[in-house]
């Protein structure tokens, strides 16, 4: 079966964190068009369970003007070529202050394929010792806090917790059978 090749492409913006292009593109029937594309750097999102409980944060999200709780994740530029394993604790580190022994990889998520390259790395991480946070600028307004798997899913249920990649990260972390 024939993909959608590129035929062109030309950027439209860049920053640290994202690259939105445009291409040209010829479709499968040989018909032309455009597609529109954010590049992102890839991801970790890290699940910090102590074995009944999960640390959260809730922030501000400028794009939805509302302060959302998911589970701590992001990228660094200085970090691109870093393993997955090392963003991850960096992340955690920074947004919760917590460390951890095991940084275990449940799987890997497509953000929003139809419109942004970006994918991100799901760990568990276990083996939990508290510490001190050290955010960056951006961060200032988050708060961290621990809740039972119980308080989660209800937390899922009313749409309290609605970031798309904490969610899938639970249905990663239920098929690995925890």
């Amino acid at each position: 079966m024939p993909f959608i090749e590129r035929v062109a492409s030309r950027e439209i913006y860049r920053n640290p964190w994202l690259v939105l292009r445009e291409d040209e593109i010829r479709r499968p029937d040989g018909s032309p068009g455009i597609y529109s594309v954010v590049d992102k750097q890839t991801y970790a999102l890290v699940m910090a369970y102590d074995g009944g409980r999960f640390r959260l944060v809730e922030q501000f999200r400028y794009p939805l003007g509302a302060r959302r709780w998911e589970f701590p994740q992001g990228t660094a530029p200085d970090l691109a070529e870093a393993e997955p394993s090392e963003l991850a604790a960096r992340e955690l580190r920074e947004e919760t202050g917590l460390r951890a022994t095991t940084f275990e990889p449940l799987g890997q998520l497509d953000v929003a394929p139809g419109m942004t390259s970006q994918r991100g790395w799901v760990f568990l991480a276990t083996g939990i010792v508290e510490g001190e946070s050290d955010r960056e600028h951006e961060e200032q307004d988050m708060r961290s806090a621990w809740f039972s798997r119980e308080d989660f899913e209800e937390m899922i249920r009313s749409g309290v917790v609605t970031d798309a990649q904490s969610i899938a990260a639970y249905g990663l972390f239920l098929l690995a059978g925890r």
